[in-house]
């Protein structure tokens, strides 16, 4: 099953963290709250993840293309352009990034992902929806 994260919005709220990159990419711990919420799911065996880009997409963007290149060792060939990465990724995440525009409202952006989801199932979330995990409430017994 995919995960929908809503990554666009504007962050207002967080204005002095926003102007300089999207709400999902501010910092917690080192990493970006994106990365928080993607771990939760993962954890969860949820691995496959579809990421509404909007508001300062490219922050995004280039964070996940350079994700393995800034997480590892490695050598570079630079005679045969070939990169020898020294240690393992931790993280099994497919991520599929979906440019959804910067004014695309939450409905317009969860319609854009037809295209990758078609007629799944699937989950969705925000990019800043960070959680201490889910936990089942048993209904009262009387």
């Amino acid at each position: 099953m995919k995960v929908v994260i809503l990554a666009g919005g504007l962050g207002t709220r967080l204005s002095e963290e926003t102007s300089v990159r999207p709400k999902p990419m501010v910092e917690i711990g080192g990493k970006p709250i994106l990365w928080h919420v993607m771990r939760h799911y993962a954890h969860f065996g949820l691995n496959d993840f579809v990421i509404c880009c909007g508001y300062k997409g490219e922050y995004i963007k280039h964070y996940f293309l350079s994700f393995r290149n800034l997480g590892s060792d490695f050598t570079i060939d630079f005679g045969s352009g070939n990169v020898e990465f020294h240690s393992p990724i931790e993280e099994d995440w497919k991520v599929t990034l979906l440019d959804t525009g910067a004014e695309t409202m939450t409905g317009g952006r969860v319609a854009r992902t037809r295209a990758v989801i078609g007629d799944n199932p699937f989950c969705l979330t925000y990019g800043d929806g960070v959680s201490n995990g889910a936990r089942r409430i048993e209904p009262s017994k009387r």
